[in-house]
């Protein structure tokens, strides 16, 4: 027999791990009863406590009543070419009740978890920090004047640096719980919440550079931009040769500083169309682009180190990138000679709880606290912050482009050698944002072929859950 007070554990992990709320209020805990999950494989137990503070809902009700209002890139774009104060009052009501609405949504999602997987510590944490921005913004008031513009801004401003550290605990929480829940349902979760956090942080800092642009010495309230600058985080003509040239230059740095002095650094190619432009968030495509052209460096170079008798003296393949412009879209094609995908990773490459390198995973997770999901914050040896949005303003001719910094990106760092696992499964999410494509053909023993299809037209909505799970009972 064991212990009453074991058997009592055991039987709540297996009670907890069945249960589904039907209701919100169902969540309100009497006790908080410790859960114990065995150790991740290295011999250790780890206590799980919930710490989280279930509110009741009645107010969180009213707000999931209402849906989010999708927007495009081409809306943003029009709303903001011709600034004046009144369109910017009005950008700014937007985003005070958009705010609170999104929010609310992925609140009541992660509500509909089962009870075991919310009483994870990184889970409990993220859901407190959505409440606590939810309950800041619904209490904002219709803002009329510039001064109640710029408290708004100073809350959004807040809100972004508070939630850097959601991705880095998100994806540790979804780890410690892929046993208690399935592949399917964590994945689904998990695109969910960070679609609607790209969501929310587009809508949030287009204001703040829309408000910092409104305030420049340089700009003219009602004057229409060109397209060689940006209206707010919106480049306007994003031409792809441009970006891929600066994120092959930035992650070619990056590889010279995580692998050992003297490692030939493979070639980066780009042919086709080379005049292809089209509206986009700068930091997106660059995210998607330099996680593609990350593995395709560092794959082809493992590969040649293998396989060259002198690593040192020979040069590693190219990496080559073709550019197809069609009517509606542009297509980037990434292609290298890394060897392909091993088969024990192929299964979960689009995963972000399960495969054979989840403990590592954690461990790597567990050095990056904070994370902005943006190619900025990779940084070489030497410190030097990856500006490449600094590079495309330049080209722009100044303008507000650069002076906004995008995601806070500059209060995170990640090491450049550093693996987290989830890099793919996040760029799929980015391209899919703006109704876009990323797939991926494993040649095995030869090397990978990546296809990002892009909407050239700025013209669809954001992809996103515009109502939270429950609502669809």
């Amino acid at each position: 027999m064991l212990p009453f007070a074991v058997q009592n554990v055991t039987q709540t992990i297996r009670l907890t791990t069945r249960l589904r709320v039907s209701s919100p209020i169902a969540l309100t805990p009497i006790v908080s009863t410790p859960l114990i999950k065995q150790g991740d494989g290295i011999g250790t137990a780890r206590r799980w406590s919930h710490s989280a503070k279930w509110r009741p809902v009645q107010v969180l009700d009213e707000w999931v009543a209402k849906e989010a209002r999708p927007i495009s890139l081409r809306q943003l774009m029009v709303f903001g070419r011709s600034l004046t104060e009144s369109r910017l009052m009005s950008s700014a009501n937007y985003v005070r009740t958009e705010l609170p609405t999104r929010i609310a949504h992925r609140i009541r999602d992660m509500q509909r978890l089962p009870y075991v997987v919310v009483t994870n510590p990184h889970i409990s944490d993220v859901y407190e920090l959505y409440y606590t921005a939810f309950d800041s913004f619904r209490r904002i008031k219709e803002i009329k004047t510039s001064e109640d513009n710029d408290r708004l801004c100073k809350e959004i401003s807040k809100m972004l640096h508070a939630h850097l550290t959601v991705i880095p605990k998100l994806a540790m929480g979804i780890l410690e719980c892929s046993d208690l829940i399935s592949a399917a349902e964590l994945d689904q979760f998990m695109n969910t919440i960070l679609r609607s956090r790209i969501s929310r942080r587009v809508i949030a800092e287009q204001h703040l550079a829309l408000t910092e642009t409104f305030h420049s010495h340089w700009f003219s309230p009602g004057a229409k931009l060109s397209e060689g600058e940006f209206i707010g985080e919106v480049f306007i003509k994003c031409i792809a040769k441009d970006v891929i040239e600066h994120c092959a230059k930035a992650i070619q740095d990056l590889a010279r500083s995580a692998n050992p002095p003297g490692t030939k650094i493979p070639e980066i190619r780009v042919s086709g169309h080379l005049d292809a432009s089209f509206p986009y968030i700068l930091s997106h495509l660059e995210y998607i682009v330099g996680e593609l052209l990350r593995n395709s460096v560092q794959a082809v170079i493992e590969k040649h180190r293998r396989r060259s008798r002198d690593p040192a003296a020979e040069q590693p393949p190219p990496i080559d990138v073709t550019l197809c412009e069609a009517q509606q879209h542009v297509i980037i094609r990434i292609s290298d000679q890394g060897g392909g995908i091993p088969h024990d990773i192929l299964p979960y490459l689009w995963s972000f709880g399960k495969g054979p390198l989840k403990n590592q995973r954690l461990a790597n997770l567990g050095r990056v606290p904070l994370m902005a999901a943006t190619l900025q914050e990779l940084r070489v040896e030497d410190g030097r912050l990856l500006a490449l949005q600094q590079s495309a303003a330049d080209k722009s001719g100044g303008g507000n482009g650069g002076s906004h910094d995008s995601s806070l990106s500059s209060l995170s760092t990640r090491p450049p050698n550093l693996r987290l696992g989830m890099g793919l499964p996040l760029s799929r999410v980015y391209a899919e944002y703006w109704a876009g494509s990323l797939e991926l053909h494993s040649l095995e023993g030869y090397g990978v072929d990546a296809f990002l299809q892009i909407s050239k037209l700025g013209n669809k909505n954001e992809q996103l859950t515009t109502r939270a799970a429950m609502d669809a009972v």
